[in-house]
């Protein structure tokens, strides 16, 4: 029972993570030695540039990253091995009751069933890791933007 509420459970924490995370966004520089906004936009600059190639995270390529792929063609074989459990378990009960090969057929569309439940999940569980993934690589990014504009007189938020 437990097996079967820990993967959804996890796969929304993960998920609310994220998205939490999301919600952070290029930190906000407030010149705060007077420089003008000429200085300011130079000092962006060389701070993207340099946070870039410190940290080795481009903003603008994780911003670009294609989405995981989806679609019925993912699922990695769970239908297929549903169907083959299901068909297995449904032969045997129906063994008992005089007819192996419905029970067989009936139990390979629940199983079918099941391993396309369980492919979803996993290709939920794929697309939020990789948005964490996506959030951790700009975070740190934006740390180091921040610090260089730190050391550049700038207060950041």
């Amino acid at each position: 029972m437990y097996k079967s509420i820990i993967g959804p459970v996890l796969g929304l924490t993960v998920a609310a993570i994220a998205i939490g995370a999301m919600a952070q966004s290029k930190p906000i520089a407030y010149p705060a030695k007077g420089q003008s906004s000429a200085q300011q936009q130079k000092d962006d600059g060389y701070c993207y540039s340099w946070a870039k190639s410190n940290t080795g995270i481009d903003p603008a390529a994780v911003a670009a990253a294609p989405p995981p792929p989806s679609g019925p063609a993912v699922g990695g074989g769970e239908r297929v091995g549903g169907a083959a459990r299901g068909a297995a378990g449904g032969a045997v009960i129906g063994a008992i009751t005089g007819d192996a090969g419905k029970g067989a057929a009936v139990g390979a569309v629940a199983g079918t069933m099941v391993g396309g439940s369980r492919a979803r999940q996993n290709q939920r569980n794929v697309q939020a890791n990789a948005q964490a993934q996506s959030q951790g690589a700009m975070d740190t990014y934006y740390r180091a933007y921040g610090a260089c504009m730190a050391g550049r007189g700038y207060s950041i938020k």
